[in-house]
């Protein structure tokens, strides 16, 4: 494993970027990070889907940086601007141990995509004692290669399906590609985990993939649920189709359009469509829509 992190890393091929800089080097590409976790929160988050929630909250570690260039981010603190501690592994998995001490339902990879070859080897280490299943919480923007690391040590993939449009992706989040290369990538993470299970109302395995409307990409985000329902069995997977869109992380971006929040035809068509196709899931109430539920990742 070692060597494949050493080769993955030396020339970047981690993602779909392909940057191909020396991060061993301490070249940064895209996502903004060298060879070293950088870490910006490590602790209980009650704010995910129920079944990833539960009542004791999902063990989240948040990591620094990002391969896509959405202009609405609201976790831009960490994922622009690096936000965050570097940690060595040892301390990384010390951190992990103590998170799971407290009673969290799962261990939640938040924006993980970057790291990993490194994740996929720290994995290793922890999931012969893990009693609780590992969230991989990403973007799907994301290799089948990469993911092929992951293959017998993620239980639960929380991938987003952000857009069809490659216009859509181009403009918001500087990836043309993203519809293509999450498409790849859910069907690896299927083929892994297979059919979606809970237990006790929690999520052991399976693909629960994320969508957020946007304002004024209603017929997006309907081509989205009908792409999703047409390349997986819908009975097999579960979407969480997301309200909590808010203009706050978008100020500063050209498009109008995203400088209100979804109204309430939009985001019902939506929950319409899924319905229509036979995808079950979960769905949000108009105050998600809130800043609010960001976590303030400045405040330690």
């Amino acid at each position: 494993m070692s060597h494949t992190i050493q080769d993955f890393l030396k020339a970047c091929r981690v993602c779909p970027r392909a940057c191909l800089v020396d991060r061993t080097a301490g070249d940064l590409g895209v996502c903004g990070m060298p060879d070293v976790y950088r870490v910006a929160r490590i602790a209980p988050h009650l704010w995910e889907e129920p079944p990833i929630s539960g009542e004791k909250g999902s063990g989240t570690v948040f990591f620094s940086g990002c391969n896509l260039r959405c202009v609405f981010c609201q976790n831009r603190d960490i994922s622009r601007e690096g936000i965050g501690d570097l940690m060595a592994e040892d301390a990384l998995v010390e951190r992990i141990h103590e998170l799971l001490n407290q009673g969290v339902h799962n261990l939640n990879l938040v924006t993980p995509t970057h790291y990993t070859p490194m994740l996929a080897r720290l994995l290793e280490r922890l999931k012969p004692i893990l009693t609780v299943p590992v969230v991989w919480n990403s973007s799907g923007y994301e290799t089948v290669e990469s993911l092929r690391m992951l293959e017998g040590l993620v239980d639960v993939y929380l991938p987003d399906f952000k857009y069809i449009s490659p216009e859509l992706s181009a403009a918001y989040s500087a990836a043309p590609d993203y519809a293509e290369v999450a498409t790849r990538a859910v069907l690896e993470m299927y083929r892994q985990t297979g059919e979606y299970e809970e237990k006790n109302g929690l999520a052991v395995k399976g693909v629960l993939i994320r969508h957020l409307v946007l304002p004024g990409c209603r017929a997006d985000s309907m081509a989205v649920m009908k792409h999703l329902a047409s390349i997986l069995p819908p009975a097999d997977i579960r979407v969480s189709v997301m309200r909590q869109y808010t203009p706050d992380f978008a100020r500063d971006c050209p498009h109008r359009n995203l400088h209100r929040r979804v109204t309430e035809f939009e985001y019902s068509s939506v929950l319409e469509e899924t319905a229509r196709l036979g995808l079950m899931g979960f769905s949000q109430g108009k105050e998600a829509a809130s800043k609010a539920f960001t976590p303030n990742f400045k405040k330690k």
